[in-house]
């Protein structure tokens, strides 16, 4: 009781404070916010805060503040859902609302938070735009006459708009210290929240940099301003770069160069620091605040990520797929407990010292205490690398093997399995988009709870080729067994590009005996994969550094300008780009001292190295008994065609009538289309009226097995 009442303290408290946040942006473009801000900038130059201190108060500490919050309320939650056993009912705002191929899956709710962010992006926009034409004069000193000085104001307020996206634009992107998993969203869901506003600000930034450069071409000071780096004001020349940089990071993380030359998109992402730092210099350091939230919170969660990958750990062993498919086991601390659909980040040196890719768990930490597996599918120059990287390895010798490093981000995964209870589920996948549900398998399979999820399972999983249900070989003891203590299981097989007569899974099955086994020298793995720090304990971090980035910042604008404290004058004659580099600097320092301490937490937890690992054994299935033959043949293969999912709905209507159901689908978006629309055309979630439900109820929930 105590625990939930304080759930509901700490939700109050977010959801008061985005709500103030919220007003604050929507008040800003007003005439009446500017005269106040005014007033309470020039008090608070009279006090040892100075106007610094209270743009970070109010503009930036809402942010970092929602974040401490909700990392404790997800601690709490944690520890509170592990008492309850009750079933979630449907969720109404995760059923697909708009299926299409251009803007995807929408659910209600995705499409309330769109129209009510143009609609503020339009206010703001008319409130500036209003108000500067009220009060236009022609400018005599840039000799420039009505129309253009409108231009110039119109170029003007668009960048204002990039300025609204880019203060959202990082918080989608955040790992350990991600905001949307208090709304449930996983990170590789969230990710495409960073696309759309991405696309937003570069959109409003090219035509404030496009239209600027326009005014200044007509009035023939283009050559004067762009290349000006003047002391106080904008600096023209910072925002050219800016743009450029951002252009640059746009282009390049289009799909169809991200897709066919990843290496680009990673490296070209890194410019980012460029971009910030230049769009600090442009802004000023006010406007910079406006935007710091999101930029304050990335930075801790990248410096907190690099502390926890730096201890490397070692593959205990691999296998290889005749699909071109690598299981990759590694060892994991006991203590480390994760979600099923967890996903971690992995970098092995032998084959880039940058880059990072991410992968679904395939493993559950409630059956296996010491290690962790995930499955890599060939798709790519760095999956096809680690492939013919393992094949070398098992062409050698035994005692020729040697270690292979890798460095781990996470699990990084949901904050509960509420999205797991319903009556029956339906799994939906497409290649390897069934990793994810390896794991809900297995956690399922070895959940100690019967009420708890599920006891039904259909798993429909298509693939092009027959070799390909080779990724199954994990759950085999789960298909021959498919009614087991925990969970009735069925597949349905569709193998869309070959056809062969007579094959069932019993002769599928038979060709896990192709499966390659590689057992790999652990001398270098001195550290297991311990995680990353608990919520609480990240919430204390990004505490301790906002306070210790507000005392550096303070003390160097007392100290290198003592005189701002007592009037605004000398302020004015101090250059901008020196208080720009004051704040850059009292920033590099808190994350500095948050290192420091980051790390002295994280050796404390690695100071007693791996444990001895006990390698379960794999051994062949017996497929002779007469109870496993007629267990295989529910499990149903098809060749030669794609599911129809309306029939598919519909069967499952009949075996499982009035229950809720919750629909997974993880595999192309072609394949999350055509499910979302059978999903929203088969559901009676909406058909809301007296009486109790007789007919299924649909929930749709759309996964990601990497970015």
């Amino acid at each position: 009781m105590a625990s939930s009442t304080l759930l509901a303290i700490l939700k109050l408290l977010m959801i008061l404070i985005c709500a103030g946040w919220v007003a604050l942006w929507i008040l800003k473009p007003t005439q009446i916010w500017t005269r106040k801000w005014k007033v309470a900038e020039e008090s608070a130059n009279n006090t040892i805060f100075g106007y610094y201190g209270l743009n970070f108060a109010v503009y930036t500490f809402p942010i970092i503040a929602v974040c401490i919050i909700g990392l404790l309320f997800l601690d709490l939650k944690a520890a509170n859902q592990r008492s309850r056993s009750s079933r979630t009912s449907s969720i109404i705002s995760s059923s697909p609302l708009v299926v299409n191929s251009f803007l995807g899956i929408l659910s209600s709710i995705e499409i309330l938070v769109i129209l009510l962010f143009i609609l503020f992006l339009a206010w703001t926009y008319y409130a500036r735009i209003s108000n500067d034409f009220k009060k236009l004069l022609p400018d005599k000193s840039l000799k420039l006459n009505l129309w253009q000085l409108k231009y110039l104001r119109i170029a003007t307020r668009f960048g204002l708009l990039a300025e609204a996206c880019l203060a959202l634009l990082l918080l989608p992107i955040l790992r350990g210290l991600a905001l949307f998993r208090i709304l449930g969203i996983q990170f590789e869901a969230s990710v495409r929240y960073h696309t759309w506003l991405g696309t937003a600000m570069i959109f409003f930034a090219a035509i404030h940099g496009a239209s600027t450069c326009f005014v200044w071409g007509v009035s023939h000071h283009i050559q004067k301003e762009i290349w000006k780096w003047q002391s106080t004001g904008r600096i023209y020349l910072a925002g050219a770069i800016t743009l450029v940089t951002g252009l640059v990071i746009y282009v390049t993380s289009l799909p169809q160069i991200r897709r066919m030359k990843f290496e680009i998109f990673y490296y070209t992402h890194h410019l980012y620091t460029i971009f910030l730092v230049f769009f600090l210099f442009h802004g000023g350091d006010r406007h910079f605040y406006t935007v710091f939230g999101g930029l304050f919170l990335f930075s801790l969660d990248k410096l907190l990520r690099i502390i926890q990958s730096s201890p490397r750990t070692c593959m205990i062993s691999a296998r290889t797929f005749p699909s071109k498919a690598v299981e990759i086991v590694l060892p994991k601390d006991p203590w480390l407990k994760y979600m099923a659909t967890s996903v971690i980040f992995m970098k092995i040196p032998a084959i880039s010292h940058l880059q990072w890719h991410s992968f679904s768990i395939i493993s559950s930490s409630r059956a296996e205490n010491q290690t962790m597996s995930v499955i890599i599918k060939s798709e790519g120059w760095w999956t096809n690398s680690l492939y013919d990287l393992i094949q070398a390895e098992i062409e050698k010798g035994a005692d020729k093997r040697k270690g292979i490093p890798v460095a781990i981000e996470g699990p990084y995964g949901p904050a509960s399995l509420d999205f797991l209870k319903y009556d029956s589920l339906l799994l939906v996948a497409g290649g390897s988009g069934i990793t994810p549900f390896l794991s809900i398998l297995e956690e399922l399979n070895s959940s100690s709870s019967k009420s708890r999820y599920p006891s039904r399972i259909h798993l429909v999983y298509v693939i092009k080729k027959a070799q390909d249900f080779c990724l199954l070989h994990p759950i085999s003891h789960l298909l021959v067994n498919h009614s087991t203590e925990n969970c009735h299981l069925n597949l349905k097989l569709f193998v869309t590009q070959e056809t062969q007569a007579g094959v069932g899974i019993k002769e599928l099955l038979n060709e896990f005996s192709k499966v390659r086994t590689l057992e790999l020298d652990t001398v270098c793995a001195n550290y297991a994969v311990h995680g990353p720090e608990s919520p609480c304990c990240l919430a204390a971090i990004v505490g301790m550094s906002s306070i210790i980035f507000l005392f550096f910042l303070i003390c160097f604008n007392h100290v290198i300008i003592p005189s701002g404290k007592h009037s605004n004058s000398s302020k004015q004659k101090t250059p901008s780009w020196m208080v720009d580099l004051l704040l850059i600097a009292a920033f590099v320092l808190a994350l500095a001292c948050n290192g420091l301490v980051a790390v002295l937490l994280r050796w404390r937890r690695l100071k007693k190295g791996i444990q001895p690992i006990s390698e379960k054994d794999m051994k062949p299935l017996d497929l002779s008994s007469a109870e496993i033959r007629n267990a295989l043949e529910e499990h149903e293969v098809h060749f030669g065609g794609r599911p129809n999912f309306e029939d598919i709905f519909g069967m499952f209507q009949e075996e499982t009538c009035g229950s809720n159901i919750g629909v997974l689908v993880c595999g192309p978006e072609t394949l999350k289309e055509s499910v979302a629309a059978a999903c929203r055309k088969q559901s009676n979630c909406f058909k809301f009226g007296g009486g109790k439900r007789t007919e299924p109820c649909f929930t749709f929930h759309s996964l990601n097995f990497t970015l």
